[in-house]
């Protein structure tokens, strides 16, 4: 279903307007199609009546051209449109669970909504018996959580289970989809209604003929075209960006990276886009180090995508520039509550100094991006100056021998309550936005 998100600015009534309008339009077509008539739809586990596989297929075909068309065309951005966790084995247990009863009932539940909403019996007693059963679940839902959780892919799509493109699935599906549909032509001539009639597997229309040549026009445009690229989808938001560069509303100062780290009802994900060397030398304790090419990785991106809601992004590099680049890269994938550590590291350790025996402040100007002071070892976490929002825990050997009483008041600063009212606090918590739907 198409990311509808503007709607929410328009209040809550109008939400429900809106939800009603499509689920009474959608709800007429499944009518229309005849799904409100069970012994229609359990024609297909008998092969004699293909409407089923004909209509929803060649709806789910028609709206994966379409949608990959427009987004390889930049009409519609695909990282608004909401894609369901793939959770393997549970998926396929239920599914068997749901075919079995749409065998046995007639129906699936958004069926049994059309057929209870003309009145039928049969549909409005499928309707009662999935109600139950829903209750069910949901008191015995303890004894098969596990399973229930397991096998969790995140947000995983066919181009990126096969390693391939969005257009080549696409011109696959095609195919797919017109091949199943000439075989349920044979399958209904078959055994269906028009047994013994003359097979017909091609389209017998010339309307029938320009509607496939459109669907593998379609198809063929979002294969050559492609899936944009991650800075062609900065490009889509740079104007509004821009300006939260400019007025450094993504800056957030180390002391309230501090806080928010400490917090334990959110969870921080510091990615830090140095060299391997530079991140060796010195880094934030539970950083991940990541480069900018990996940041446009679908697999990475997927990662990240899939974190909870809680979730606060963090980059940074030594001063700032390499840690903007990577904030665009996850801003052009809507990537919600991403902010840049200010300063980098040369300025974290401007506000949480660590021992003297760790580093030397650095005399003149530096080279943007690069270390302001000289390192004297490769550190990594080690020092309370790397997580400052918990004790001190530990510190090289060697400083020991130089512990004087100012080195320990710098490497105790892990210890200091961060109380500082001089800096402004900018981190807002958004909420992913999930517009989702389906038969089901």
């Amino acid at each position: 279903m198409g990311p509808f998100a503007h709607i929410y600015e328009w209040g809550t009534w109008t939400v429900y307007v809106v939800s009603f309008v499509i689920g009474i339009g959608f709800g007429a077509a499944l009518e229309m199609a005849g799904f409100g008539d069970s012994r229609k739809l359990t024609g297909q586990f008998y092969l004699r009546d293909m409407t089923v596989l004909k209509v929803m297929f060649g709806a789910i075909v028609v709206a994966g051209v379409l949608l990959a068309m427009f987004s390889s065309l930049e009409w519609i951005d695909m990282s608004l449109v909401w894609i369901n966790p793939t959770y393997l084995w549970p998926g396929v247990v239920g599914g068997l669970l749901m075919g079995g009863g749409f065998m046995i009932g007639g129906f699936c539940p958004g069926t049994s909504l059309v057929a209870a909403a003309t009145l039928k019996l049969d549909g409005i007693v499928f309707l009662v018996g999935a109600a139950i059963g829903i209750y069910l679940f949901g008191e015995t839902l303890p004894l098969v959580q596990d399973f229930w959780l397991s096998s969790n892919y995140g947000q995983l799509t066919l181009p990126q289970a096969f390693g391939t493109s969005t257009g080549d699935v696409i011109l696959a599906l095609v195919a797919v989809g017109l091949g199943s549909f000439a075989l349920a032509e044979l399958a209904e001539g078959k055994l269906g209604a028009g047994k013994g009639r003359k097979l017909r597997i091609l389209p017998s229309s010339r309307l029938g003929w320009i509607g496939i040549g459109a669907l593998v026009s379609f198809a063929a445009v979002a294969a050559i075209e492609g899936a944009p690229t991650t800075m062609e989808r900065w490009a889509w938001i740079a104007p509004e960006a821009n300006q939260q560069l400019t007025s450094r509303k993504i800056y957030v100062d180390p002391r309230e990276v501090a806080e928010i780290t400490r917090n334990t009802n959110l969870r921080t994900v510091v990615l830090d886009v140095r060299p391997e060397a530079d991140y060796h030398l010195f880094h934030l304790k539970g950083s991940r180090r990541v480069t900018l090419q990996q940041l446009t990785d679908p697999q990475v991106q997927q990662q990240l995508a899939t974190m909870p809601d809680n979730t606060v992004f963090f980059t940074v590099s030594w001063d700032e520039t390499a840690a903007t680049e990577a904030w665009k890269r996850l801003a052009a994938q809507r990537l919600p509550n991403v902010y840049v550590v200010a300063g980098g590291i040369n300025h974290w350790h401007t506000v949480f100094p660590p021992p003297p025996c760790l580093l030397k402040p650095g005399t003149g100007k530096h080279l943007d991006d690069r270390p302001a002071n000289h390192y004297l070892r490769a550190v990594g976490d080690c020092c309370n100056t790397a997580y400052p929002e918990v004790a001190y825990k530990q510190i090289p050997t060697d400083c020991w021998l130089d512990m004087t009483e100012d080195a320990q008041a710098h490497s105790a600063a892990g210890d200091q309550e961060i109380t500082a009212p001089s800096f402004e606090h900018k981190v807002k918590i958004r909420k992913k936005k999930a517009v989702s739907g389906g038969c089901g």
